[in-house]
């Protein structure tokens, strides 16, 4: 029984490489389950539905794959930054947990890529979003930078999020392709990249808000 559960354990990590791999090249609908089934190196071209069902299923194994060593990472952090009154603290736990992940991953990885990917189809996106909503730490976070800035309304806060969510994903895939493909980078190490990302997210939250004086609202 030992013996097959580990087969079954690393088929489906075989899997779950080969499909974040492949959606991270090419999108995660450009890609069927016989070409992730054989890039795992599996004779069964059913190999996938059979271990994770859906696309939408694996999709979500592979978000749940990185989500542990991600929070790990939060948690670390939002312990040396906790009862901050400074928004940046705030937002390099969100920064640095990603990319400190991705640091610790050595290269090439792929989850910045998979992740980006993810994020422009609107049913997959909704994937990633309700796992990370699981996230205690995540969520300590976000409210200790909402403390930061209690005068920002409502809408501004959903606008400001969806900026600062975009960026920092799609910033960190482009730095994960130019690292796979052996291009330059702006900044040498990942650390460094974070440090220019907590800078330009830190001030998109923190940036003015500007009002249309005729219609009460932003404008």
């Amino acid at each position: 029984m030992a013996a097959r559960t580990a087969r079954v354990n690393a088929t489906r990590e075989q899997i779950l490489s080969a499909a974040e791999r492949l959606f991270a090249e090419h999108g995660v609908y450009a890609v069927s389950n016989r070409q992730v089934s054989e890039a795992a190196g599996q004779g069964n071209n059913a190999a996938v539905g059979y271990h994770f069902g859906t696309k939408a299923d694996l999709v979500r194994a592979i978000v749940r794959k990185h989500a542990d060593q991600v929070e790990r990472q939060r948690r670390r952090l939002l312990a040396e930054v906790e009862g901050s009154a400074e928004p940046r603290d705030w937002v390099g736990c969100l920064v640095r947990s990603l990319t400190g992940h991705l640091a610790a991953l050595g290269t090439p990885t792929w989850y910045a890529r998979f992740a980006a990917q993810v994020m422009t189809d609107p049913a997959l996106r909704k994937i990633m979003r309700d796992e990370a909503l699981t996230s205690p730490a995540l969520m300590r976070v976000l409210e200790g930078l909402r403390r930061c800035l209690p005068e920002l309304p409502a809408d501004v806060r959903a606008e400001r999020d969806e900026m600062a969510s975009q960026l920092l994903v799609h910033m960190c895939a482009q730095r994960e392709r130019a690292l796979a493909e052996n291009l330059p980078t702006p900044r040498s190490t990942w650390h460094d990249a974070a440090t220019g990302l907590i800078d330009a997210i830190t001030a998109i939250w923190t940036a003015p808000v500007t009002r249309d004086v005729k219609e009460g609202r932003t404008s």
